[in-house]
């Protein structure tokens, strides 16, 4: 099997290492050559598939196109490139359009009835706020009183999302649809760091039984009512021992299907792949915890180890996949020897999550050994939640250069 993945982002090395772990021959293509996925893949073209005289000759011999990118100009060319080619596209551009824009999906969530946060002004401060177009934690920040409020919204509300603030653990789950048949994979539970970005997941998420079914069946309720041709991510909150959908994303996420696919053993990406491939759903398959797994995000520099959210891998450069890295499994790193400032996303497992727990705490300490590490910090977004110590909006607006 040869596969062309665009994107040699995030979303790229997701790919990429789920289709090597499928044992498939990986083509990645992407515009900028110092991507994350750059050195992961067997084949690297560096290009621009809008210029489609450029692209379509990359294409022949591969069995399937798999978008790992969210610009809508190239998203839109890999649709014509591929009906003109008759090749396979893991994409289904309907989902996408209403995933990609929070306002659209919540006014679906609004439709057919999927709990989610309350919109403001229905609910009082503090509330979070967030970009429509934009994906993950991006621009994600806290108003805590209606001072920020006015601060910020002196222009107006336009393709803004303002809905409740809500604490509680965060949890994925991913769903594959094709011909009108759907399949829920493995619920993970998602850290956040003081941004809002993930910085750990741990599968299988620890979650009462009638709670993991009815994230199954809302998952299952969503790929229905979006025709789904493909993969879609859901994240919820539990708030006051309630599920609520914060935002849906129909395309491959980053950090999940690699947790998945280790707790359970299921790669997501080669099931859905070769449904696009032969044409026809795969067959009925049970999904099992067969062990449970931490992926995590750590970034040394000198005598500092801080665990990050993934934004981190995103402006590492090119990463390089490491068997038994101080013990842990796997790690996805741009280390090499002599580099002082690294990142890497380390990948633990153990029988349960208690040993999972323990594995990585020994992973933690020999990395803390072996660097003469002094400083050790794990910030996440309940530490941070009081007022004094969030960054104020305007103060976040500079640092986002909005």
């Amino acid at each position: 099997m040869r596969v062309a993945i665009v994107g040699g982002k995030l979303q790229g090395v997701e790919a990429t290492y789920l289709a090597k772990k499928a044992g498939w021959e990986v083509l990645l293509i992407d515009k900028t050559s110092e991507v994350p996925a750059a050195v992961l893949c067997d084949e690297f073209y560096l290009l621009d598939v809008t210029k489609i005289l450029e692209w379509l000759p990359i294409l022949k011999g591969v069995d399937l196109i798999i978008p790992a990118l969210e610009n809508q100009e190239a998203l839109a060319s890999l649709v014509r490139s591929a009906r003109f080619t008759r090749t396979p596209l893991l994409f289904d551009k309907d989902a996408y359009a209403i995933s990609s824009s929070k306002i659209d999906s919540n006014r679906m969530f609004a439709k057919i009835g999927i709990p989610a946060p309350v919109p403001w002004p229905e609910c009082g401060f503090p509330i979070i706020v967030k970009p429509s177009g934009a994906s993950g934690s991006e621009g994600v920040y806290k108003i805590n009183n209606p001072q920020e409020f006015e601060e910020l919204f002196a222009n107006g509300l336009k393709d803004w999302v303002l809905e409740e603030y809500l604490e509680g653990p965060s949890y994925s789950l991913e769903v594959i649809g094709f011909s009108g048949i759907y399949k829920v994979l493995q619920v993970t539970e998602l850290y956040m760091d003081e941004s809002y970005d993930c910085k750990r997941v741990v599968g299988s998420a620890v979650l009462p039984e009638e709670l993991r079914a009815e994230f199954e069946s809302v998952a299952l309720k969503l790929a229905r009512n979006l025709n789904l041709e493909g993969i879609m991510d859901v994240e919820t909150i539990l708030h006051q021992g309630k599920l609520k959908v914060l935002e849906i994303d129909a395309r491959l996420p980053s950090q999940t299907p690699i947790s998945v696919y280790h707790t359970t053993g299921i790669n997501m990406l080669e099931i859905i792949g070769q449904a696009f491939i032969l044409g026809e759903p795969w067959q009925e398959f049970d999904v099992s915890v067969k062990k449970s797994v931490i992926l995590e995000h750590i970034h040394i520099i000198n005598d500092k180890l801080e665990i990050c959210g993934e934004h981190i891998m995103a402006e590492a450069g090119p990463l390089y996949l490491y068997p038994d890295f101080y013990g842990a499994d796997e790690a996805i790193s741009n280390y090499i020897p002599g580099k002082t400032d690294w990142v890497a996303a380390l990948i633990i497992t153990g029988v349960n999550i208690e040993e999972a727990w323990l594995k990585r705490q020994i992973v933690i300490q020999a990395i803390k050994d072996a660097w003469g590490i002094e400083k050790f910090f794990d910030r996440s977004v309940y530490a941070c939640s009081r007022d004094d110590k969030l960054p104020r909006p305007s103060r976040i607006l500079r640092l986002k250069g909005i």
